[in-house]
């Protein structure tokens, strides 16, 4: 039988603003369609820790047993920040500035997000559908909502008709609870500022500028999608008109996922989503991450402490630790302190991991390791509470180090269970990897590595050409090559 079975699972679902008992539209499978990156620049840490929440809900749903469809779209096109203005086309703004096509532009930025994720030990999505990839459907979607009343063209551009879409008795603001009607009030009249009928009338197709690289072919004349529309097509593709989970940052709730909505009732008469989840945003030393302020690094920076924030180059796995001490929910924050902190407590719990592998079995138990296993469960359970499920593993290996003092112990099939358990929760569900040792070695070699090139340099400085020589010539028998450079010693290990 499936864990599922035995489990009540509640998630916070965003459209009704409470935690609720998820049950899938099909039984015992289940449809997740995530917002993945608009690729026209680099992975940075707020998209990866929205990712990362989602990725450890798509392994949560693996070890309960659902056959899950995890469907995470790659944005190569129609990304405009202004629907009046087709010169905010992200894509053909940085291939001006980067002097590149606009696909080389998309394959340089999916490349760079594939291995980012990678390097996170990230489980690749069931599909990874691209905009560019639908056009077809698209362009299907926009006919129907003409057809249907809640589209209308212009100018070769098609705008959803939102004050329509409220007059048939339907709710745009629903998601994102905004009164509609009140910005109605106010800005009814554009007197002819642009194409559209409202303010709030939001961009299925754009007309192409003869200068716009970027272009398909419709019964509208040339042009490209709007970003919106993008996600119905690839989302309703791939897991139908109605699904279980859609996903993605607090900052595509409006107006990104409420014009979704909009569009998959319209379109199907049906609202399209089951629940709606939201990551909440990530801030560095309590400040928001930003490249106008200069507080903001990638994440190979944090990672190769190639960084002015961090003392020190932090491990993915430590990263990775660190995000998922947050709730997905709540605000997380990093710091140099907090990195440090995280590293600390992750390699404690590996130090654990390993000790257990010798810990000697009892003809009794004396804790409950069922009680504590199923805490683990719950923690999960409880809209997926990584802060609580990690407090429950150190308290798991605060009973592993007891059991080794020899002050508590457990029988042979309680250790099973056990260790079932924590490698579980701790490697397949967090995502972590048993790699304290390795990490541990590289920084230990690159210290003492570092300390003979400074003693390298001390006796070229004092003209001991023959204690220097006897220093590179040594380290490239053991396969470490020395090169020297305007900016100092730097060393490959062969």
């Amino acid at each position: 039988m499936p864990l599922y079975k035995n489990q009540t699972l509640k998630i916070y679902n965003t459209l009704s603003g409470d935690k609720e008992i998820f049950t899938p539209i099909h039984d015992g499978n289940i449809g997740m369609y995530v917002c993945g990156p608009t690729v026209y620049s680099n992975v940075h840490l707020g998209n990866l820790r929205t990712f990362m929440s989602f990725d450890v809900i798509f392994r949560y749903f693996l070890y309960l047993g659902y056959k899950t469809r995890y469907v995470r779209n790659i944005t190569d096109a129609g990304h405009l920040t202004d629907d009046g203005n087709i010169e905010n086309d992200r894509f053909v703004k940085q291939s001006r500035l980067e002097k590149l096509e606009p696909m080389e532009v998309v394959q340089k930025y999916t490349v760079d997000f594939h291995q980012v994720l990678e390097k996170f030990n990230f489980l690749p999505p069931t599909i990874e559908p691209t905009a560019t990839g639908h056009i077809i459907e698209q362009i299907e979607l926009i006919e129907k909502l003409i057809a249907d009343g809640f589209a209308y063209e212009t100018q070769g551009s098609v705008y959803f008709d939102v004050f329509e879409y409220n007059k048939r008795g339907l709710n745009y603001g629903e998601l994102s609870n905004r009164n509609v009607d009140e910005l109605f009030a106010n800005t009814r009249d554009l007197d002819g500022q642009n194409e559209k009928k409202n303010s709030q009338d939001f961009a299925l197709w754009k007309n192409a500028s003869p200068a716009h690289i970027m272009r398909w072919k419709s019964p509208w004349g040339e042009g490209f999608p709007g970003w919106h529309l993008e996600c119905t097509a690839m989302s309703t593709k791939y897991l139908g008109e109605r699904f279980d989970i859609h996903g993605g940052g607090m900052d595509l709730k409006f107006p990104h996922h409420e014009c979704e909505v909009a569009q998959g009732k319209a379109c199907n008469g049906t609202t399209p989503v089951n629940t709606w989840m939201h990551t909440n945003m990530l801030t560095m030393n309590g400040l928001r991450m930003s490249k106008s302020t200069g507080n903001y690094i990638l994440p190979m920076e944090l990672i190769s402490g190639k960084n002015s924030f961090f003392e020190k180059k932090f491990q993915p796995n430590v990263v990775r630790f660190c995000f998922l001490q947050a709730h997905y929910r709540s605000v997380l924050d990093i710091s140099n302190e907090a990195m440090l902190a995280s590293e600390k407590g992750f390699f404690r719990l590996l130090e654990g991991v390993k000790l257990l592998e010798n810990i000697p079995s009892n003809t009794t138990s004396s804790f409950s390791v069922a009680d504590w296993s199923q805490s683990c469960h719950d923690a999960m359970n409880d809209d997926f509470n990584t802060p609580i499920l990690i407090a429950n593993l150190f308290e798991g290996i605060k009973y592993v180090n007891l059991i080794n003092d020899g002050n508590e112990t457990i029988t042979a099939k309680d250790l099973d269970l056990f260790t079932q358990t924590l490698h579980s929760f701790l490697f397949d569900i967090l995502g972590l990897k048993n790699e304290k040792d390795t990490q541990h070695n590289n920084e230990k070699l690159e210290g003492v590595v570092n300390l003979l090139i400074k003693m390298r340099m001390e006796a070229r400085a004092n003209k001991d050409f023959a204690m220097s020589d006897q220093i590179r010539d040594q380290l490239i028998e053991l396969g470490i090559q020395l090169k020297d450079g305007k900016e100092g010693t730097t060393f490959t290990i062969q």
